[in-house]
């Protein structure tokens, strides 16, 4: 369209105009490039990778979130044994719904014996019927492709696409969406009060974020002095650094792509995304 521009302008003015046209971008192709741009988000692959190793840095004191499939442990936070790529709880539920799907695509693994522990466990810090194999099983599992995509599956479906769904409707960029995306993974999304909707319920008191007319960076500030507050409600969730020290400092920078190169710092340890 440009160029049909350039050459009419020729034909008519029999001067050369290329270099005004180019000046003028196409208003449909910029039209075209702020849509590209808005629709990225961070569900990109390039992004999500990054999310990845940012949660891992602050779950595991690691970026490698790939060797993080057979992890497992019970970190006293009152959720019993915590696992896997991103914190799947015997106590939670995610876990028993991770081990049941798990099932219903592989029938007979390692893991399907535990099933009726895991749901006479849930809710609770209990591991009765789980020990003293279960965490020997579970690194077991971790061997198996299968159970890899099925972690990948629940952390999508309960954590990552809900998390990324909000963001998008809040009209937040990539960097808006990790921060929901570290609070469902910490918090959860369920009724109580220090859960992802309450606290997002709670920053609508003080801001509004971007789709209802207020500022990116304000709404984000907002939402993280919420998290904060959250996160200080439980002993196990009191260090804030993953906010203070990370979230917090891309968001100064006016990072809100996300984009790297990327320093943090989570419980004191220095991370780097070249």
């Amino acid at each position: 369209m440009l160029a049909a521009g350039a050459l009419l302008g020729s034909a008519l003015l029999a001067v050369p105009v290329a270099a005004h046209a180019t000046a003028a971008p196409d208003p449909a192709a910029r039209s075209a490039a702020t849509v590209a741009a808005a629709a990225a988000g961070l569900d990109d692959p390039a992004k999500k990778e990054i999310a990845m190793k940012i949660v891992s840095s602050a779950e595991n004191s690691s970026l490698d979130w790939k060797a993080q499939y057979k992890y497992i442990e019970d970190i006293g936070d009152g959720r019993g044994y915590t696992a896997g790529i991103i914190g799947f709880c015997s106590g939670t539920g995610d876990m028993l719904d991770l081990v049941e799907y798990y099932t219903r695509v592989k029938p007979g693994n390692v893991l399907a014996k535990y099933l009726p522990a895991l749901r006479d466990v849930d809710g609770s810090d209990s591991h009765a019927g789980l020990d003293p194999n279960f965490t020997r099983d579970w690194a077991k599992a971790a061997r198996d492709a299968e159970f890899r995509k099925a972690q990948d599956h629940e952390r999508d479906r309960v954590y990552f696409n809900p998390s990324v769904k909000q963001g998008k409707s809040d009209g937040v960029g990539v960097l808006g969406q990790f921060i929901y995306y570290d609070a469902i993974v910490m918090h959860g999304d369920g009724t109580d009060s220090t859960s992802f909707r309450n606290i997002r319920g709670r920053a609508l008191s003080k801001a509004r974020p971007p789709s209802q007319g207020g500022n990116e960076t304000t709404w984000l500030n907002a939402f993280l002095d919420a998290r904060v507050w959250a996160m200080k409600q439980e002993e196990a969730h009191s260090d804030t650094s993953r906010v203070d020290t990370a979230q917090r400092v891309f968001l100064r920078k006016g990072n809100l792509n996300l984009d790297p190169p990327l320093d943090w710092k989570v419980y004191g340890d220095s991370f780097h995304i070249s």
